[in-house]
């Protein structure tokens, strides 16, 4: 096996997250090559917060998610896209995954443009959008607000998930009038995409199905048909994550008594609102 074949093969049992990593990185290095040698190639692929500039150039809605400014810009997101995936891939399946971060990188770039073109007086410098972070936002506060109890291990003590969110949320909202204004709107509307997806997810909504969908038919236009023999099997209908309905309701059912078991350890069973007592008496029947 050649070292190209190696290359592939180690990069095809990646999940899709860390493939995203390994894509910014590459480009990261091809985007510091060419904005030395050809500037315009890096200008075309940021997203710049000129609301008229954006329409003839709406690919910079997703492609400024992979630029970043320079390598501990790229360091830190790259980090957190890997410790997120670690977390997001063992209970969630791919494709979610990757409706979460591009939804958040667009609705981030959205809220950029929101920002910069409605309170010009607020935001009026002539700025550009560059970076992964509001997709990282988004599979953060997915992850806070969907099971923000859990507790993660930093170095000596634990941290619930959704501290580490509120923590992230201030410092942005505390930087909307730095000198990276553009960049803190850009989280916050990955970070509302996370929470509104979370939320609707809990209800058995899927939000970003219908984004899912498009994005499978764009792959397909561009990949080469290939006749096969293998009998058609057509998936049953009605799945929400990657779970049929019921087993979905069952997750969820499971995870909410848990919760509540828990906060009965550590505060007592008084401790529970009417609505905890009431689920937990009809689980228990």
């Amino acid at each position: 096996m050649s070292q190209l074949d190696q290359l592939k093969y180690k990069y095809a049992r990646l999940n899709v997250l860390e493939k995203i990593i390994v894509i910014n990185v590459i480009l990261f290095f091809v985007a510091l090559l060419f904005r030395k040698v050809i500037p315009v190639f890096f200008n075309w692929l940021r997203l710049p917060s000129d609301f008229f500039e954006v329409i003839y150039k709406p690919w910079t809605l997703l492609t400024y998610g992979f630029l970043h400014y320079d390598f501990i810009h790229l360091l830190f997101n790259m980090i957190w896209l890997y410790a997120l995936g670690r977390i997001f891939m063992n209970l969630f399946n791919p494709k979610m995954a990757l409706n979460i971060y591009f939804l958040g990188i667009i609705v981030g770039g959205l809220t950029f443009l929101f920002g910069y073109n409605v309170f010009p007086k607020i935001f009026n410098s002539n700025a550009f959008l560059i970076g992964a972070s509001a997709g990282v936002s988004a599979l953060l506060i997915f992850l806070c607000t969907y099971m923000p109890n859990k507790e993660i291990r930093f170095f000596t003590f634990n941290l619930k998930l959704w501290w580490i969110g509120a923590v992230f949320i201030a410092f942005d909202v505390l930087g909307l009038f730095s000198a990276n204004s553009g960049g803190k709107l850009a989280h916050l509307g990955g970070a509302f995409l996370g929470f509104m997806y979370a939320k609707q997810l809990v209800k058995g909504n899927d939000i970003g199905s219908g984004f899912g969908s498009f994005m499978d038919k764009i792959v397909a236009f561009f990949t080469p048909k290939e006749k096969s023999k293998l009998k058609t099997v057509h998936k049953r209908k009605g799945k929400v994550a990657g779970y049929e309905k019921k087993e979905f309701d069952q997750f969820n059912t499971q995870k909410k008594i848990d919760s509540i078991l828990d906060k009965i350890s550590k505060s007592g069973y008084d401790s529970l609102t009417k609505e905890e007592k009431d689920f937990l008496f009809r689980a228990g029947k």
